[in-house]
């Protein structure tokens, strides 16, 4: 299974906010039955990178579909094959290094 962060960039919109698009994007992945977690500068989602990449291309559509004219897209794509990671786990790991080096 393969992680991916994905922040979206509405461009020609009439506010510099972009928590409404975060927010419909947020539900797409909820009826999706997506495995996600928000962050402050995107969205990490866990699956194969098949599905992913599908998921990208729809969450890259989403603010076409409001009505804007052109969206930025920013993937990290990380797919390590040799064992299973989920959301978070990168994290608690560092989290146990601290640990041991206090």
């Amino acid at each position: 299974m393969a992680l991916m962060q994905i922040s979206i960039i509405p461009l020609g919109t009439t506010t510099p906010s972009v928590g409404a698009y975060v927010a419909g994007i947020q539900k797409l992945l909820e009826e999706k039955g997506a495995v996600f977690q928000l962050n402050d500068m995107g969205t990490v989602i866990h699956g194969t990178s098949t599905e992913l990449l599908q998921l990208a291309a729809e969450i890259h559509e989403y603010p076409f579909s409001k009505g804007v004219d052109r969206v930025v897209t920013n993937i990290v794509l990380d797919d390590r094959r040799d064992i299973e990671r989920k959301i978070g786990e990168k994290r608690e790991a560092v989290e146990e290094r601290l640990k041991e080096n206090t």
